[in-house]
């Protein structure tokens, strides 16, 4: 039986994500913490690394924070306090569309860096130029639906996007539904989205979340560290230092 697409982005891919992505990223911790960095290259052509990193990462930041609290924020809670949803769209509009900009600003630098410096080029692995070329493309097909969202500022599409995602985490497997027949851009931008989540384990992304997950390891370590005193006696086999120190005086 052939199975819709939108039935497995809307309705099957964001379960397989947040598992990927939750499962992945505890995994590759237990396994190799060592590997939770970004690799930095800082020392080849800083300034061009300085202005791009500043601007893809104050950007991608600024546009994730918004998609958190955009998309997950129930519905009631800004009927509460009175916020019209047009102004809401308007926000996001002009927000995240300044922030996107910076975003994509930023990571083309980063890319044009890595891709004409052969010295930065030959350090380069597949999953670090992989996952900044998709994080670019989602840059650009967001900004795309800026466009279509200008079409319709009465914020009806908006609250669609809001409903399907609150609705997947209540695990509502009717969710998809509710925004089955959007336009195509969206579909580009929510499959990009999740597939990134589902890359996210495996590149050099999981080191923003490195930040909260080494306080947590730190609490739930299985025994206290083990630190040899400067008074403790010399090891079996080894001759004491103060010792040795007196018999050359003597």
């Amino acid at each position: 039986m052939f199975l819709d697409l939108d039935y497995f982005i809307f309705g099957i891919m964001p379960y397989i994500a947040l598992t990927v992505l939750i499962v992945g990223s505890i995994a590759r911790y237990e396994k190799d913490p060592f590997t939770w960095k970004s690799s930095s290259s800082q020392l080849l052509r800083r300034r061009q690394l300085w202005w791009g990193s500043v601007l893809f990462h104050v950007g991608i930041i600024t546009v994730f924070g918004g998609h958190l609290i955009g998309l997950f924020t129930p519905v009631w809670i800004l009927d509460a306090l009175g916020i019209p949803h047009p102004w809401k769209q308007w926000a996001a509009v002009i927000l995240g569309g300044t922030a996107g900009i910076a975003a994509l600003v930023g990571a083309s630098l980063l890319i044009h860096r890595r891709v004409t410096d052969p010295r930065i080029w030959r350090h380069t692995s597949f999953a670090d130029i992989g996952i900044l070329v998709l994080i670019w493309l989602q840059l650009f097909i967001g900004l795309g639906t800026i466009v279509l969202t200008l079409q319709h500022m009465d914020g009806v599409e908006m609250v669609r996007f809001m409903t399907w995602s609150q609705s997947v985490i209540l695990l509502n497997l009717n969710a998809w539904a509710t925004v089955v027949d959007v336009h195509w851009l969206y579909k580009a931008h929510i499959f990009l989205g999740l597939l990134i989540a589902m890359l996210f384990p495996f590149t050099r992304l999981v080191h923003m979340i490195s930040g909260f997950a080494a306080p947590f390891r730190f609490l739930l370590r299985p025994g206290y560290q083990i630190v040899r005193s400067r008074r403790q006696q010399p090891l079996p086999g080894r001759a004491d230092p103060k010792a040795i120190s007196a018999e050359h005086r003597s």
